[in-house]
């Protein structure tokens, strides 16, 4: 009760020393001025709970530590009822009663799953992907988290890294973009309700350009390239409010990204602002010592604090070595002070010291987990992410009157169907498969199923019953890919295949039913090489991991009870050959001609064409779409004029649905190479069949911005092409002039 007692009376003090409207900022300094250095360091300390392992294993007695007042934050820790129990620990059992934030990779959903972010990405539907992280906090925060180390705003070009499931893709227009929407769902409009956890802008920065696509790996690349490629979406995030960051594990240029200064002290917070905290990722500030770049432990602890790391997240560096860095002269308390400020802002922000247990209450918890508003809104997320890449002779929709075969390791998977990063989702209990989804559209005895063959086996002993299921059917549904685990962190792929004997059952189904129509369902992290399969099935639906309602959410793409509308984000290449491959490259002095494009001495390969085998912005309906009447408000514009661009769509189909209507431009000639195209705008419209619509889009000189040589973010007047597109897949044939 002494505890207790203490807490109270700090609050009271806290309070009464300038009035109960004073601002967080003036109750952050009136809990300093009461704080040992100990206390201090403890905010920038974090430890996990062990819930999850998302890191190498590492044991600590993190309630001793708590105890001392010695930790700021705990990651893996989630349900009320545990948070509770630890916060009780800090507020009750330290001198000043300070509560912990807690933290967790809520990354595509919490308790109710939603399609990896890639898949999410593939909606191109900002208000789907606000809904769903506002969905997710909404879980998140019942259980007693704070804190999601989302979103992953890194632009990856590499499928065979295994991260490019968690982010957006490869475009840097539609990342930022994305970038705000996470934003704006996770910490929603007010941080004091209890509903929101604070965001975290990761992985600063140039994570995603791992050499060979190797996790963990050095990053090099020109200050030009940084600036114009991999720096925009994490600005996008600060100018949406986002409050932490989150260093990286690659180095970049020489400097691993948790001791550089450049990063984090002159770009993020000289340049841009930013005025939240920064979190280690897990033991970055450990490793950088295997890097070489730190002698040891007390210099990782150094170099992490000189450049501007505000919190050690399970590296124990900071508890060890801060207080005697200070005494030794070698890093100056301030910089201490403030870290230990700004974490202790953010619990402000968040409510805790007006309640510490406001977010630990397990009647919320009950009531608001897995809503059946919620799975709605997963079920709808699913269909809506996938994406049809092929559909000859109109394949799909599926006939209800028919017999399927369904068949393959994932048709009635309902464990890795989450996908990696699967939050706290029940991955055996409420996740829908495939095989359940169907039974809402077909009765028992139209669905002959037949696993086939594991994802990962050389056992080819299930291949007669798949077979023998498809020659019973009227149609093939084969439902394959990757388990959960082979995409997401430490999941690099070399061979970006179909794994396993995935790859031979199609071929010997193909060859045992050539006049059959064959589906296949992919439920993949990355982009796959798919050069054989697209030549021995009839159509292909891109679904990712769909997450918790996924099953459903297929089904009714399958039966056309919903119309694909989702399309890539990421180029997918014809071989591992071409990789790293997107759209917005850079056209070298030896382009292929196109009126040559046999022609030698230019720039191609000997054994394989340049272009992808489907292209960014792909994605085919069940309807069909017409782009007529472009117009341009003008041909010649100033710096200080708008333009605006506009084409006609039409439903020229017989089913209603959305289009993904695209800007591009292309800035042909300028100080530095710019891309031969870049996304500049973006809308996703519903058009009933038959049904037309004017899309239009403004386009000012602060669109045509980049970093040029001398790194001024600058406009160059000059010649443009502009084109709005069903995808990147186009000719420019017209274009405007700025002067």
């Amino acid at each position: 009760m002494k505890r207790i007692t203490l807490y109270f009376c700090f609050l009271f003090v806290l309070w009464a020393g300038s009035g109960f409207a004073q601002n967080n900022e003036a109750k952050v300094d009136s809990l300093m001025n009461l704080m040992t250095l100990e206390e201090k360091i403890g905010q920038t300390v974090m430890y996990g709970g062990g819930w999850s392992v998302t890191g190498p294993t590492t044991k600590t007695d993190y309630v001793k530590y708590i105890k001392a007042g010695s930790v700021g934050a705990m990651l893996n820790v989630y349900t009320a009822k545990a948070t509770r129990d630890l916060q009780k620990t800090a507020v009750e059992n330290t001198r000043l009663g300070i509560p912990l934030l807690f933290g967790y990779d809520v990354i595509h959903g919490h308790r109710t799953i939603f399609p990896i972010n890639l898949g999410l990405a593939a909606s191109w539907d900002i208000n789907l992907i606000e809904q769903t992280s506002r969905i997710a906090a909404e879980e998140a925060s019942a259980e007693g988290l704070h804190w999601t180390f989302a979103p992953m705003l890194d632009i990856a070009r590499d499928p065979r890294w295994g991260r490019i499931s968690e982010g957006s893709g490869e475009d840097v227009y539609l990342a930022s973009v994305m970038a705000k929407a996470y934003v704006r769902g996770f910490q929603g409009d007010d941080l004091s309700k209890n509903n929101t956890i604070l965001a975290t802008a990761k992985h600063f920065v140039g994570y995603g350009a791992a050499q060979a696509g190797r996790d963990y790996h050095t990053v090099n690349m020109g200050e030009g390239e940084l600036r114009n490629v991999y720096l925009p979406p994490f600005k996008a995030a600060v100018d949406a409010g986002v409050e932490t960051f989150m260093t990286a594990f690659n180095e970049l240029n020489g400097v691993p990204s948790t001791g550089d200064k450049f990063i984090f002290r002159d770009i993020l917070r000289g340049e841009w602002g930013f005025e939240g905290f920064v979190v280690s990722d897990y033991t970055a500030i450990n490793e950088l010592i295997p890097h070489g770049f730190a002698k040891d432990s007390t210099d990782a602890a150094r170099l992490a604090m000189l450049a501007g790391t505000d919190m050690d997240m399970m590296g124990h560096v900071y508890r060890k070595h801060l207080k005697e860095l200070i005494t030794d002269g070698k890093i100056d308390v301030n910089l201490v002070n403030e870290s230990s400020r700004k974490i202790l802002l953010a619990k402000f922000k968040l409510g805790l010291f007006d309640d510490p247990y406001r977010y630990s209450d397990e009647k919320r918890q009950t009531e608001t987990i897995y809503k059946p508003e919620f799975l709605k809104v997963a079920r709808e997320s699913a269909a809506a992410s996938s994406v049809l890449l092929k559909n000859d002779n109109k394949s799909l929709p599926l006939d209800r009157t028919k017999t399927i075969a369904l068949i393959g390791p994932l048709a009635k998977d309902d464990y890795h169907i989450n996908g990696n990063w699967g939050g706290a989702g029940d991955r055996q209990g409420k996740s829908i498969s495939v095989f359940e989804g169907l039974q809402d559209y077909l009765k028992a005895n139209q669905i002959l199923y037949a696993k086939g063959c594991d994802i990962l086996s050389d056992d080819e002993s299930g291949f007669e019953e798949a077979i023998a299921a498809a020659k019973k059917a009227d149609v093939v549904v084969l439902v394959m890919g990757e388990d959960h685990g082979m995409s997401g962190e430490a999941a690099s792929r070399t061979n970006l295949k179909i794994p396993g004997l995935q790859p031979k059952l199609i071929q010997k189904i193909r060859e045992a039913v050539p006049n059959k129509k064959i589906v296949l369902v992919l439920m993949n992290g990355r982009p796959l090489n798919l050069s054989d399969e697209v030549d021995q099935v009839d159509a292909i639906l891109e679904a990712w991991f769909p997450g918790s309602m996924g099953g459903s959410g297929i089904a009714d793409l399958l039966y056309g009870a919903y119309n694909p509308s989702g399309k890539l984000t990421v180029t997918f290449p014809r071989n591992v050959g071409q990789v790293p491959i997107y759209y917005n490259m850079k056209n070298t002095g030896r382009p292929i001609p196109e009126s040559n494009p046999t022609e030698d001495y230019k720039s191609n390969y000997i054994d394989a064409p340049n272009t992808p085998l489907f292209v960014f912005g792909h994605g085919l309906s069940y309807t069909s779409f017409e782009y007529s009447d472009f117009k341009l408000s003008s041909e010649s514009i100033g710096f200080e004029d708008t333009l605006t661009a506009s084409v006609t769509v039409s439903n020229t189909g017989d089913v209603d649905g959305h289009e993904i209507v695209q800007l591009y431009i292309h800035d042909k000639v300028g100080s530095v190479t710019r891309p031969v195209k870049e996304l500049k705008g973006f809308e996703k419209i519903w058009l009933k069949k038959g049904e037309r619509q004017t899309v239009s889009f403004t386009i000012t000189a602060e669109d045509l911005k980049f970093y040029n040589n001398s790194m001024q973010f600058t406009v160059e007047p000059g010649a443009f092409e502009i084109a709005i597109a069903p995808s990147s897949d186009f000719k420019f044939e017209h274009g405007f002039i700025l002067n």
